[in-house]
C-alpha cells in the first residue's frame, strides 16, 4: 500500500471561478504551481496512493488579523472531502492555540470523524513551545491522535522561521513521549536536525513531501537517513498541489542522478521503494479507514 500522508485539501469542490485562480511561483523550483483546486484535481494528483491523508491550515491566510472563534469551514471542508471517499482518505483537523474557542474546534472536529492534527506554527504564528500549544498535544496524546507538523523554511515573510526548526519537536518529544509526531519536509533545510531527531524519539517521524522538488537536497537528506540508520523513519509524502504523488515516487526512484558517474555513495533503491510503500498507518496509530468509519 502507498499512503501519501501529506496532502491538502482542494480549495473547491468543482470548479475553481477564474477570477479566484492563483498559482505559486515559490512553492517549488519546478514552475509555477495551481494552488487552487478541485476535488477532481486532487483525485488526478494523488491517485498514485492508494490512501491519503488530508489537511488544512487554519489561519494561514489571515496571519495578523485578530483571533476568532470557529474562524471559517476549513475543517468541515477537509471532512467533507474525506465523506465523499472514506475508504482512501483519512482527514487531519487544523487547530489555531491563538484563536479563542479553539479547543472547543478540537471537539468539533473529532465529531467530524478527523482522525489527526496539522500544525503550521510559524504559519500560523503561534509558539509551538506555548502554554496553548501544549495543551493542544496533551489532548493529542491523550485522545491518541498524530500530529504533523510543518517543519523546516517558508517563503512566507511573517511566518517565523524558529518556530518551524526540527530542534522544537525535539523539545516537544521530550515532554510529550507518546505523542506521534511527523516532521514535515524532513526539515528542509535542516534536515539533519531531523535525522537527529527522529533518530532519538521512537513515536517521532519524517515525511519526505516536496523534497524532490530540489534533488540535490533530497539526495543529501537521505544520504543522512541512510548514515544515521534511520531510512525506516521516512514516510511517503507528496505535499499535493505543490507536487503530486506520481511525481513524487518518480522522483524518489532518480534520487541517485545527482551523483551519478561519481563516487558519491548510492542511496539504496531497495530502501527508496521501502520509503515509497511506508506503513504510515501503524507508525502513526491509525487503522485502515472503512465506509462504516
Amino acid at each position: 500500500m502507498i499512503i501519501d500522508v501529506h496532502t491538502h485539501t482542494p480549495s473547491h469542490r468543482d470548479v475553481v471561478p477564474e477570477d479566484e485562480v492563483s498559482y505559486s511561483s515559490v512553492a517549488n523550483n519546478l514552475g509555477p504551481v495551481k494552488m487552487t483546486n478541485t476535488w477532481a484535481d486532487y483525485d488526478a494528483g494523488t491517485g498514485a496512493a492508494d490512501l491519503t491523508i488530508v489537511f488544512n491550515i487554519q489561519g494561514r491566510d489571515g496571519l495578523r488579523t485578530q483571533p476568532v472563534t470557529l474562524v471559517d469551514r476549513l475543517n468541515q471542508d477537509t471532512a467533507d472531502l474525506v465523506a465523499a471517499d472514506p475508504a482512501r482518505r483519512i482527514g487531519f483537523m487544523s487547530i489555531n492555540p491563538n484563536f479563542s474557542g479553539y479547543l472547543d474546534e478540537f471537539e468539533a472536529c473529532l465529531e467530524l470523524g478527523l482522525r489527526g492534527i496539522k500544525l503550521g506554527a510559524n504559519y500560523q504564528q503561534f509558539d509551538p513551545l506555548g502554554a496553548p500549544a501544549r495543551e493542544l498535544y496533551r489532548r493529542a496524546q491523550d485522545r491518541g491522535l498524530p500530529i504533523l507538523f510543518h517543519q523546516g523554511t517558508s517563503p512566507v515573510r511573517f511566518a517565523p522561521l524558529r518556530y518551524a526548526h526540527p530542534l522544537v519537536t525535539d523539545e516537544i518529544a521530550m515532554d510529550f513521549p507518546d505523542l506521534r509526531i511527523v516532521m514535515a519536509h524532513m526539515g528542509h533545510p535542516w534536515t539533519r536536525e531531523t535525522v537527529v531527531t527522529i533518530r532519538k524519539h521512537p513515536n517521532v517521524y519524517a515525511d519526505i513531501s516536496a523534497m524532490c522538488v530540489r534533488p540535490m537536497m533530497a539526495y543529501e537528506a537521505l544520504t543522512q537517513a541512510t548514515e544515521w540508520g534511520v531510512l525506516d523513519k521516512l514516510l511517503f509524502g507528496s505535499d499535493f498541489p505543490v507536487i503530486t504523488s506520481a511525481r513524487t515516487i518518480e522522483a524518489l526512484r532518480s534520487v541517485n542522478d545527482p551523483v551519478a558517474g561519481t563516487g558519491l555513495p548510492k542511496i539504496s533503491l531497495e530502501a527508496i521503494e521501502r520509503i515509497i510503500h511506508a506503513d504510515a498507518l501503524t507508525a502513526l496509530g491509525l487503522s485502515v479507514p472503512s465506509p462504516a468509519n
